[in-house]
């Protein structure tokens, strides 16, 4: 759902800084998706030539999908990019599509506000359990999902604030899917 109307009125210092700081956050994917890759390639090299299992790079490997997942959900995947079953809301007419955005936006909002306390408070009770190679604590493992929840919260408060007062989300034109590149 991408907003227009909204962008122009943004400063364009502060509009350049919010495209560096998604580059940044395509390198840090980047570079969290190479590391995973060397890892299972690790893997492979030292259970199958060597013949030498190692867990670690098992365990290193999981622990970057799930940051890798999170963290390009929460910073790089554009809100247009993301997969929905949009039959009805792509035909609907531009006021009716605000309507179905604010509403949607509003219970996404909600839902992820009321389960941050219990989220919060599971992650860092987490604190008292390690990975088993790695030994690294399970609440910074976890602590991406505090993250991803407080990204996607005012993510929706912009596009929310964008869909009351700029204009309607654009309708969606099947000519022009892709797959995001």
């Amino acid at each position: 759902m991408a907003f227009t109307g909204g962008e122009s009125r943004v400063n364009p210092s502060l509009r350049n800084l919010g495209r560096w700081l998604y580059r940044r956050a395509e390198n840090v994917l980047a570079v969290m998706l190479a590391a995973m890759f060397a890892a299972f390639l690790l893997q492979i090299v030292f259970r199958y030539l060597l013949n030498m299992p190692i867990g670690w790079t098992n365990e290193i490997s999981v622990i970057l999908w799930i940051w890798l997942v999170l963290w390009g959900a929460a910073f790089v995947v554009r809100e247009e990019e993301e997969i929905r079953f949009d039959l009805f809301y792509a035909s609907a007419p531009p006021r009716v599509r605000r309507i179905m955005f604010l509403i949607a936006a509003t219970s996404l909002i909600a839902l992820y506000a009321i389960s941050f306390p219990a989220v919060l408070d599971y992650v860092t009770f987490m604190k008292v359990e390690k990975t088993a190679y790695l030994k690294i604590r399970f609440d910074w493992l976890f602590s991406i999902y505090i993250i991803f929840v407080v990204a996607i919260i005012l993510r929706y408060l912009w596009l929310s604030w964008q869909a009351v007062f700029g204009k309607a989300p654009k309708e969606f034109d099947p000519t022009k899917a892709g797959s995001g590149v």
